[in-house]
């Protein structure tokens, strides 16, 4: 089952070492911004190849996107490839900023 968690929810959930957050954005779009620490897996190539693009099974996963919806798309996806532990951020990215969270520019999340 997919769990939706509140940005500060998710924020609590990510200081844990066996959690990955998953950013479905597309490229031009995670260039303004992202949560420091994303896998970046646009939905498209989450579709296209969800073993490679996803981390692995012993792991939490966190999905995002801009609000929510495509973020949710992939949570499912994940659920039905048969991963247990998935969660989505209500509202996404424009949640997460709402709230106040750290949003890291792309070159510094890399970093």
């Amino acid at each position: 089952m997919v769990a939706t968690l509140t940005p500060a929810e998710a924020a609590q959930l990510l200081a844990s070492p066996d959690v990955q957050l998953v950013d479905v954005r597309d490229a031009n779009e995670t260039a303004s911004g992202v949560i420091a620490g994303a896998q970046l897996v646009p939905l498209d190539q989450l579709r296209a190849d969800p073993d490679a693009a996803l981390p692995d099974r012993n792991v939490r996963i966190v999905f995002v996107c801009a609000k929510g919806v495509r973020s949710m798309t992939a949570a499912k996806l994940a659920e039905r490839l048969g991963y247990q532990h998935i969660f989505n951020i209500d509202g996404g990215l424009n949640a997460w900023a709402k709230a106040g969270l750290s949003i890291a520019t792309s070159e510094r999340a890399a970093a």
